[in-house]
């Protein structure tokens, strides 16, 4: 137990703060290598292994992923409850954050054999689902937030409103996006689908307004003023109810 509330609470003693300190550094240097490698002038420093840096950054990726291997593998062995270990979001987030490095060097392994052009494809797509997979690193910063861990659980606790607010978008935007395509598919290319004008109408509602695609007859015109206007009034109400009780939940939770 005492090895569990090591690594669940800094505040345990001067040793557990330093080891979640090493945790969070060891997560920025991960996401730094994860922003670096998608530079097109780096890439070839992470991916290539004739490139001149490669095996340094590859070998702090190693130290990296086997602490973060180390400390998923006591907390499994230490956890109370086994079943209990996998209910846990943040136990979930460990091992998707771990398991892209050792499928990406399966892949690789695999890759490295001459195969044909089949294999080497599917080779290609693990490869770029585990790249994927490594941003949820990012949400290792969670466990490490008292703050953060207040507003997931607010959010957690506003749910109904949330959905509420997702229902009301989805109708609205199925509703005035059937309407906007027949009154503009007939003299606007941009508007010849229902899937493209409810784009249209999201994001007008949202008034990022990209200007990709807008209405050019007249009564689209009008019919675009409506639905700014209307959007903007359909979203504020369940916004305020969201609000509200994210900040009852937030004030709950810091008592």
């Amino acid at each position: 137990m005492k090895i569990h509330q090591f690594l669940q609470d800094p505040r345990s003693s001067q040793p557990a703060a330093f080891w979640h300190g090493l945790d969070i550094f060891f997560i920025c240097i991960s996401i730094c290598f994860l922003i670096i490698e998608s530079e097109p002038d780096f890439t070839e420093q992470f991916t290539s292994n004739k490139a001149k840096y490669f095996y340094v950054l590859f070998s702090i990726n190693c130290v990296i992923m086997g602490f973060f291997t180390f400390d998923f593998v006591i907390r499994l062995l230490t956890w109370p409850n086994p079943i209990d270990f996998w209910k846990n979001f943040f136990n979930v987030l460990d091992i998707l954050s771990i398991m892209p490095f050792y499928v990406g060097l399966l892949a690789n392994g695999v890759g490295s054999g001459g195969e044909d052009s089949g294999v080497s494809t599917q080779h290609y797509v693990v490869l770029r689902v585990c790249r994927i997979f490594r941003i949820v690193r990012i949400f290792k910063f969670v466990r490490h937030s008292r703050d953060l861990l207040i507003i997931m659980k607010a959010v957690s606790n506003a749910k109904r409103e949330l959905v509420l607010l997702v229902l009301l978008l989805f109708i609205f935007v199925i509703t005035f996006g059937s309407i906007m395509y027949y009154i503009e598919s007939g003299s606007n290319n941009n508007f010849n689908s229902i899937m493209k004008s409810c784009w249209w109408v999201i994001v007008t509602i949202t008034t990022v307004g990209y200007g990709d695609m807008y209405p050019e007859s007249v009564g689209g015109k009008f019919f675009g003023a409506f639905v700014l206007t209307l959007g903007i009034v359909f979203l504020a109400l369940p916004m305020t109810i969201i609000v509200s009780k994210f900040s009852f939940v937030y004030e709950r939770e810091k008592m």
